[in-house]
């Protein structure tokens, strides 16, 4: 593709720092950057006609922390490391809430479920619930984050479930809402937003970093970004990131549906919600991990059938209901749930690595990710 002389002029020249990717943590990162430097020449651009990863894909859930999840992480992490993160999390929904406002992204903070149908799991929580309390007690000031909720259970029309915990601390969105909110105010604050343009690789040249793009022409910039999450190995192949597909299908409207308010099932791989009357459910990776670890966007006929299953026998028994749509994003994630924000060599930097908690992190890794590189500038 040749760029005409005014679309080289008007978009790629004279850029300061690029962005690659407008995810969460990329828009957040081109934000924070017009903020404390608005003379910067900021631009993001995305492979996709929307942010293609998880972004506009994900399931909306705020990802505070269910039980088991804290005790799974606990086996291979410090308790301090797993409760900075936490922490980070906690921090993170906060300051997505204060930079777009719970109207604009339909913030209902109506806690979340974990479900079981198996006793040592839920036995193996009841033993941890007063612990977790008094740590979550330190970083939200609840007295009671986690508790037990059997007594939901008829409620919900579940069939095979046994037992409830409400974290009372989570929470969900609207994931497009979310995204279309932060594009808007990205977009006022005076950096270009270029959609449809992937690059391949990048090069350094006479002080400055050149990104070779999909569509055979080249981008110069003082210092390169690098958001891209789950793609990140595509530029990045030296680093502990991988792909991990997540699927998601949702139904048509149910009438009456009694299923409300967010649910983590199997140490948070299964996931659903109610999205008005629709029900959304996802997850099912662990079912095959090396087949999930791709950036193929297709469906996994394995998984697909499970999610069914489990609607069917355990979340809608006896509902009639048709699936409307089937779709799956792809997360980042590594040997630790930390996310990686760092220089990658000189001028180039990365901010990468979400664990599959973009929603709650990713406005405060977006931020450091611009603190990083201003200090560099």
């Amino acid at each position: 593709m040749q760029l005409s002389f005014w679309e080289k002029d008007r978009f790629f020249t004279g850029i300061d720092v690029l962005v690659v990717g407008s995810g969460i943590v990329g828009l957040n990162a081109a934000l924070g950057l017009k903020k404390k430097a608005p003379s910067l020449h900021v631009a993001v651009i995305e492979r996709g006609i929307l942010p293609s990863g998880a972004s506009t894909r994900n399931a909306g859930f705020a990802c505070f922390g269910s039980c088991t999840e804290l005790i799974d992480d606990l086996k291979t992490n410090s308790e301090n490391d797993v409760f900075a993160l936490v922490e980070r999390r906690y921090r993170g929904l906060k300051r997505l809430r204060e930079n777009l406002g719970d109207e604009a992204i339909r913030f209902e903070g109506n806690g979340g479920y974990e479900v079981f149908d198996e006793e040592p799991a839920y036995a193996e929580c009841l033993d941890h619930i007063a612990d977790f309390n008094r740590h979550m007690k330190a970083i939200t000031g609840a007295g009671e984050t986690y508790r037990r909720a059997d007594e939901d259970i008829s409620r919900f029309g579940f069939s095979g479930v046994n037992h409830l915990i409400l974290n009372t601390a989570e929470g969900q969105i609207d994931t497009g809402r979310m995204m279309d909110a932060l594009i808007e105010k990205v977009s006022r604050s005076g950096v270009k937003i270029i959609n449809g343009l992937g690059i391949n690789s990048f090069s350094q040249e006479s002080g400055k970093v050149v990104v070779h793009t999909d569509q055979d022409f080249s981008i110069s910039c003082r210092r390169l970004l690098i958001c891209t999450n789950g793609f990140a190995r595509q530029l990045l192949p030296d680093y502990d990131v991988e792909p991990a597909r997540a699927q998601v299908l949702i139904t048509k409207p149910i009438p009456g549906l009694r299923v409300q308010g967010t649910f983590h099932y199997q140490k948070g791989y299964y996931y659903f919600r109610n999205v008005g009357e629709r029900l959304l459910f996802g997850g099912g990776r662990n079912m095959d991990f090396a087949n999930e670890k791709t950036t193929d966007m297709s469906l996994n006929p394995l998984i697909q059938d499970r999610l069914e299953h489990l609607l069917s026998g355990m979340i809608l028994p006896g509902v009639n209901y048709e699936i409307e749509q089937r779709w799956s994003g792809i997360m980042g994630v590594g040997s630790r749930k930390s996310s990686i924000v760092q220089p990658v060599q000189e001028n180039v930097f990365c901010a990468v690595r979400m664990g599959g908690m973009g929603v709650a992190i990713g406005s405060l890794v977006g931020e450091d990710a611009a603190e990083m590189v201003i200090k560099s500038v």
